[in-house]
């Protein structure tokens, strides 16, 4: 069954926060855009239209002075900034997650149940799937296929 979830003001919404242990900067020339931090994690909210409240920069863990971005290798989750990656820990995941819960029930949008059985990432790059929108002929040989192609070289081989 699917419930109502209340939806806040941008007021409120910041109200919320401030009241929550979140730190609050206001962006530089910007009005009714504000950066929020707590555990060490960041995104930024800004207001969308006279009451609404939507997000502005999603969360993400600060590497020096940058909010990095959640990719998901496949084999490895990693925090990637424009200067540098680094893999992501359980720690790291773990005040994504609680930093991501928290500003959804401030700004009352939903918790959708995938999203609070752990972290989600903004990017998905999985080795299978790299170049796959390119042509077949630019495609690099994966190592199956060229494993194959060896095997059938050999089967020919022992035939004659």
């Amino acid at each position: 069954m699917a419930t109502k979830v209340e939806e806040r003001t941008y007021e409120d919404a910041v109200s919320w926060l401030r009241d929550h242990g979140f730190d609050l900067i206001e962006a530089p020339g910007t009005a009714g855009r504000v950066f929020l931090r707590k555990y060490n994690v960041s995104a930024a909210i800004q207001k969308n239209g006279p009451d609404g409240v939507k997000i502005f920069a999603y969360p993400g863990y600060l590497i020096g002075s940058e909010i990095s971005k959640l990719v998901n290798k496949g084999y490895q989750q990693v925090l990637k900034t424009s200067k540098t990656e680094i893999a992501a820990t359980a720690d790291h995941l773990k005040a994504l997650q609680q930093f991501s819960e928290e500003l959804k029930e401030a700004l009352g949008l939903p918790s959708l149940y995938n999203e609070s059985l752990g972290t989600v990432s903004e990017s998905y790059h999985y080795d299978r799937v790299k170049d796959r929108n390119e042509p077949k002929a630019d495609r690099p040989k994966r190592p199956w296929e060229v494993a194959g192609a060896k095997a059938a070289v050999a089967g020919k081989k022992n035939r004659a």
